[in-house]
């Protein structure tokens, strides 16, 4: 049961294979056309002989591949998976053997637009960039068919769910968010196909018309609110520099009035001390004369001994230490009495606290 099976899967597999039409075929029957052609030039020995040589020719040409340094090709002998031809020349079995090759370096797969709705109800159109590699060419050839197809139509689905699950704003604000999950929803896919995927870019995220025009009202109204805070707090604070201007000025200018009093009672308070000194200096002046007339009256007379009172011997002596260097001058200093012709060595004064002194004269 198990032989019969078995040779019913070779005669499928040659039938699928004679179905397809290969560049072997096509040299298969140029070489039938050319044997005839020779039989009937020089016979059928010569045409038999040619068309060996020829047979032969054509099955070392088909028993080598050349496998470019970045390609992987699996192949089979009469339906059977044998291996994986690496980089460079490979002998394989003519006629029965089939190789398919996958390309290893990095490729993009662009995914189309696609339409979806957002957690909040939002319609958007999105697209996206896939970019893969083969790493596994014996898991990509027998776990898949046509794996650039299936990772597009894959990524096209998690693009869709990802979208559904986020919100419009975060669609449009978190864009490396959207890759990452995208990415990982493909990778842990597509790694049973022997595919790695190296990246996913969303490309763009456009909401429809309608939600355009409402995002684009919402914005000129933000930015409305925002001029009018700004103009707000710039008249605040304009107010508030006004004020404190206001102050400072106020200060300065009662500072001013404060500083003009005090100077002004400061001239008049010596002004006043001024007159008060010169009317003392006046009064005292008018005692020494009014002394020294009388003294000079006594001096006319017989008598040997005067009363003098004692503020004309205080004065006589504040004028006499001021004539001989001994203290500043007291009042009379700045009304420039002359007194130097007065003779004081006959003065004789009682003591401090006396009322009168008594002067000799010889």
């Amino acid at each position: 049961m198990s032989t019969g099976s078995n040779a019913g899967r070779v005669f499928r597999t040659l039938g699928r294979a004679s179905a397809r039409v290969r560049w072997r075929h096509l040299l298969g029957a140029a070489l039938a056309v050319v044997a005839l052609l020779l039989a009937a030039a020089i016979g059928w020995v010569a045409a038999a002989v040619v068309v060996a040589l020829l047979v032969v020719a054509s099955l070392a040409v088909d028993s080598v591949e050349i496998v470019q340094a970045y390609e992987r090709r699996p192949y089979t002998v009469l339906g059977r998976y044998d291996g994986t031809l690496g980089p460079g020349i490979n002998f394989v079995l003519p006629l029965v053997t089939e190789t398919h090759v996958f390309d290893t370096r990095t490729q993009m797969i662009e995914v189309p637009t696609q339409e979806a709705i957002t957690q909040d109800n939002s319609p958007v159109r999105a697209s996206a960039v896939v970019y893969l590699r083969v790493v596994d060419a014996e898991k990509t050839f027998l776990e898949v068919e046509a794996y650039r197809q299936a990772v597009a139509y894959l990524a096209q689905t998690s693009l869709r769910a990802v979208i559904g699950d986020m919100e419009l704003d975060d669609t449009l604000s978190r864009r490396e968010e959207m890759n990452d999950r995208i990415h990982d929803q493909l990778g842990d896919t597509v790694a049973e196909w022997g595919v790695d995927v190296e990246a996913v870019e969303v490309k763009a995220v456009m909401p429809s018309d309608g939600v355009v025009t409402a995002m684009e009202r919402q914005t000129a109204a933000e930015r409305h609110r925002r001029a009018m805070i700004l103009e707000a707090q710039g008249a605040r604070q304009a107010a508030i520099e006004r004020a404190v201007g206001d102050k400072q000025a106020a200060v300065l200018r009662s500072e001013g009035r404060k500083r003009a009093s005090v100077l002004e009672a400061q001239g008049d308070a010596t002004a006043t001390v001024l007159r008060a000194r010169a009317a003392e200096a006046m009064g005292e002046r008018a005692i020494i004369e009014r002394g020294f007339e009388a003294i000079e009256r006594v001096g006319r007379g017989a008598a040997t001994t005067y009363v003098v009172p004692q503020e004309l011997t205080a004065l006589v002596g504040r004028y006499g230490r001021h004539l001989t260097g001994g203290g500043s001058g007291g009042g009379l200093d700045s009304l420039g009495v002359d007194l130097a012709y007065l003779d004081f060595e006959d003065v004789v004064e009682t003591p401090a606290d006396a009322d009168e002194v008594e002067i000799e004269i010889d």
